[in-house]
């Protein structure tokens, strides 16, 4: 629900609303349940946070999967999503500083994400945490619309 909520509050006015109205939480835990299957594997990290009795946000990292990419040496934060309340509140930054140390303790060198484009808030959030644009840039297809996607990397202590 944590996804689906965040995606909901943070991509609006980004992404079409019908898009966003029609996620479906049902099809995000079926994803989330396959990446906790990848856990065991040090290489992998899924970390929540929670507030009190319920979860506040989580992040997920995982070998880079860019084709430019060495695997061995480059990890990357496929996800950092926090309910719309915890916002400005810490909770990413000590998700962000969790899952920096995740990497580093898998052997990663150096880490990657990926970000809309378009999304300001999150990209001054990547920027504050140490991360610059390296220049990479995708494009993705949703449903009716295209996503342009920048790419940010950082070295790990």
């Amino acid at each position: 629900m944590v996804h689906v909520l965040s995606w909901q509050a943070a991509y609006r006015g980004l992404l079409p609303q019908d898009f966003l109205d029609g996620l479906d939480p049902a099809r995000r835990a079926r994803y989330w349940e396959r990446a906790l299957g990848e856990a065991a594997d040090q290489r992998y990290g899924l970390l929540v946070a929670d507030a009190g009795d319920r979860l506040a946000g989580f992040a997920h990292f995982c070998p880079s999967r860019d084709e430019d990419a060495d695997p061995a040496r480059t990890g990357e934060l496929s996800s950092i999503y926090l309910l719309p309340e915890s916002w400005g509140r810490g909770v990413g930054r000590q998700l962000m500083a969790a899952a920096l140390a995740g990497l580093a303790r898998a052997g990663y060198g150096q880490a990657t994400l990926w970000v809309l484009d378009s999304n300001d808030r999150a990209r001054r959030f990547y920027r504050v945490a140490g991360w610059a644009v390296d220049g990479a840039v995708k494009e993705e297809e949703g449903p009716g619309f295209t996503l342009t996607e920048v790419r940010y990397r950082r070295p790990l202590p």
